[in-house]
């Protein structure tokens, strides 16, 4: 999944860049927010209200006023009720004051990616395949797969999307940050590395199967490579 983070502060913005476990995206400030925001797709968004140039409620409002449902959590040190309430109404799908506790920010954004996807339970299953979004597991039935972050997001990602095909672009849209070079052999090769370890932790044959000329997908039904 791919979030973008939308706060001032440097060093708060590369730990949260760093310690989420997602592909991240940051702005500094509202213009910037908003010109992402337009030219990439996100899965949810961080947003502080005190940033430059644009304030976040307003940045929220012309998300909203586009039609954008992307769920969006606002991280900020006004901490009344009538600035949660404001926050709320403004559009966003929860609000968290700082100080706030690391381990509740990575709650918040699980459950809310849970609800967009329509999946309530933490553990997504397809077939053999499941991933545990609480502590971040992948299994092959009972075998615990030893994957990199990037294979983690990967096989997420088409877990969400069973029986659906998704374009390369789409997962890399979603998967890396935006500076990801789409020419390199980077997504091959992880992709490739993915289907190694659910091979060798028993399957049979290609279970993330490839449609020419159209991308990949995941299905239950089926365990098989095109």
């Amino acid at each position: 999944m791919k979030l973008l983070i939308v706060e001032d502060e440097v060093l708060l913005s590369r730990s949260l860049s760093k310690g989420l476990g997602y592909a991240v995206d940051c702005a500094f400030d509202g213009e910037e927010a908003l010109e992402l925001l337009e030219i990439n797709a996100y899965d949810l968004m961080v947003l502080d209200i005190n940033i430059p140039k644009i304030n976040g409620l307003d940045v929220l409002k012309k998300n909203r006023e586009a039609g954008s449902r992307l769920p969006v959590i606002i991280l900020s040190a006004k901490n009344t009720v009538f600035d949660k309430v404001k926050g709320l109404d403004c559009g966003s799908n929860d609000y968290l004051t700082k100080p706030f506790d690391f381990l509740e920010l990575e709650a918040r954004i699980r459950n809310l990616l849970r609800q967009n996807t329509g999946l309530n339970d933490s553990v997504v299953r397809c077939g053999e395949a499941s991933i545990d979004t609480s502590a971040k597991k992948a299994y092959w039935g009972s075998t615990l797969l030893d994957l990199t972050k990037k294979e983690y997001s990967i096989l997420q990602y088409l877990l969400h999307h069973p029986d659906t095909v998704i374009s390369a672009e789409e997962l890399i849209e979603h998967v890396w940050d935006s500076e990801v070079d789409l020419f390199s052999n980077s997504f091959r090769f992880h992709i490739h590395s993915l289907r190694k370890k659910i091979k060798d932790a028993g399957s049979t044959s290609d279970f993330i199967i490839t449609i020419r000329g159209q991308g990949y997908m995941v299905s239950a039904r089926k365990e098989g490579g095109v």
